[in-house]
């Protein structure tokens, strides 16, 4: 019989010492049952690096059977072909890094059954953030904390100890625009029978969708249904939106505006962002930048700019932290601070992009609390898309993918 265990800690990295050790079969004294033994990470760390070994060395070490580069793989075909090259390797054990991340209903009962199998022949250790990913056999948890084990016993016990807190509240009202906001048309997206096919698949078929100023929407689907498609014909990035029946910002899609009048009505925010932003600017400084759509700032603020940012900051409850450099800030602060940068100027469409990926349950509450908030308190659109839904999350309207043999059709289903 295998000891299955859940770990979690504070940003427990991938890259930590703990983990290091572990994977080369030298933590005796926590799992003494492991020592000598090699594990292998199943991560998507590990499945970044192939990535990347794949487009710079043209190496598809990963996708052999596939006959296909591992990018044009679905988020479930790119798991599944690294479950089976680890498993390949005859490990000792295995680390599980949050695996369920960023993957649909369907392909998480796939994952989930592939694993229980797994977990007949080897130790499973399944690094967890959230509650409702923890793999049913699990009966034990450890949590680390800055590279001590600060707890160890049943994963019962676990989760009466390190229970979330009750919902999360902002107390001060975020900040009114600055130079006012345009609304002079009340339609802002209008997609009228639109349809999109790649080479011979359809990927949308019909879809009938139109989101009007204040309102607060979420996308959802599973993968590969069509959401990303969507967004990209609403943010100007796709050329299969021309000859389409599109309305942006009470404007036909294809009627002369450029790229860069309809980015300016879309205040938009994905984790992915997150890596752009590696100097050290200022956390005050990030939250400015929104004014000028910058990666950094590189403009001289004025002083309501700067008040506006603080203002900001006191909603979020980092103004003691606006002289901090970004990058030190914990990864829910990170996003609260690039959502407040997209909404400084009250954007007449806020996006924000799977925001809550990679989150643990207290982040999500936190930063679910803070969107409902936008949402409450703004004239401005929201459009949240993800495949997860978020149990404090309050859209008012959910717009659905549903996959068919002739593409995604879409239905408001609340």
């Amino acid at each position: 019989m295998h000891k299955h265990v859940a770990l979690n800690g504070d940003d427990l990295a991938m890259d930590s010492t703990f983990i290091k050790q572990l994977l080369k079969g030298e933590c005796s004294e926590h799992f003494p049952e492991l020592k000598g033994k090699r594990g292998v990470l199943f991560s998507n760390t590990t499945l970044a690096k192939f990535i990347e070994e794949e487009f710079r060395h043209d190496n598809f070490e990963l996708t052999k059977s596939y006959g296909r580069s591992i990018r044009t793989l679905s988020s479930g075909e790119q798991k599944k072909a690294l479950l089976e090259f680890l498993m390949d390797k005859q490990p000792g054990f295995i680390i599980l890094d949050n695996p369920f991340d960023a993957l649909d209903v369907a392909s998480v009962k796939h994952l989930k059954a592939q694993l229980e199998s797994i977990a007949n022949k080897m130790t499973v250790i399944q690094v967890f953030k959230r509650k409702s990913d923890l793999l049913p056999f699990i009966k034990h948890a450890m949590r680390v904390d800055n590279g001590e084990v600060v707890f160890a016993d049943g994963i019962k016990q676990y989760l009466e100890k390190y229970e979330p807190e009750a919902e999360m509240h902002f107390s001060i009202e975020i900040p009114g625009p600055l130079n006012g906001q345009d609304v002079s048309y009340n339609e802002l997206i209008k997609l009228s029978d639109v349809s999109v096919k790649y080479r011979e698949r359809q990927i949308l078929n019909k879809i009938n969708w139109t989101i009007k100023t204040g309102e607060f929407w979420q996308l959802k689907g599973p993968n590969g249904s069509g959401k990303t498609t969507i967004l990209t014909m609403i943010n100007g990035d796709n050329p299969k939106a021309f000859g389409q029946n599109i309305e942006l910002f009470g404007r036909r899609k294809g009627t002369g505006e450029s790229v860069w009048e309809i980015k300016k009505k879309i205040g938009y925010f994905t984790p992915s962002m997150m890596e752009l932003f590696k100097r050290r600017h200022t956390v005050e400084q990030m939250v400015i930048s929104g004014f000028h759509d910058s990666i950094g700032l590189y403009h001289r603020p004025s002083e309501i700019q700067k008040h506006v940012a603080n203002e900001w900051l006191k909603v979020l409850g980092l103004a003691d932290k606006g002289n901090r450099a970004f990058v030190d800030l914990s990864q829910v602060h990170r996003r609260m601070v690039l959502i407040a940068r997209a909404m400084i100027k009250h954007p007449p469409l806020l996006i924000l992009d799977e925001p809550s990926t990679g989150l643990d349950d207290k982040s999500a509450a936190l930063l679910s609390a803070l969107i409902n908030k936008i949402a409450a308190e703004s004239q401005s659109a929201i459009l949240y898309v993800s495949h997860r839904t978020e149990p404090d999350l309050k859209p008012t309207f959910v717009f659905e993918l549903k996959p068919t043999e002739n593409g995604s059709v879409g239905e408001v289903v609340m």
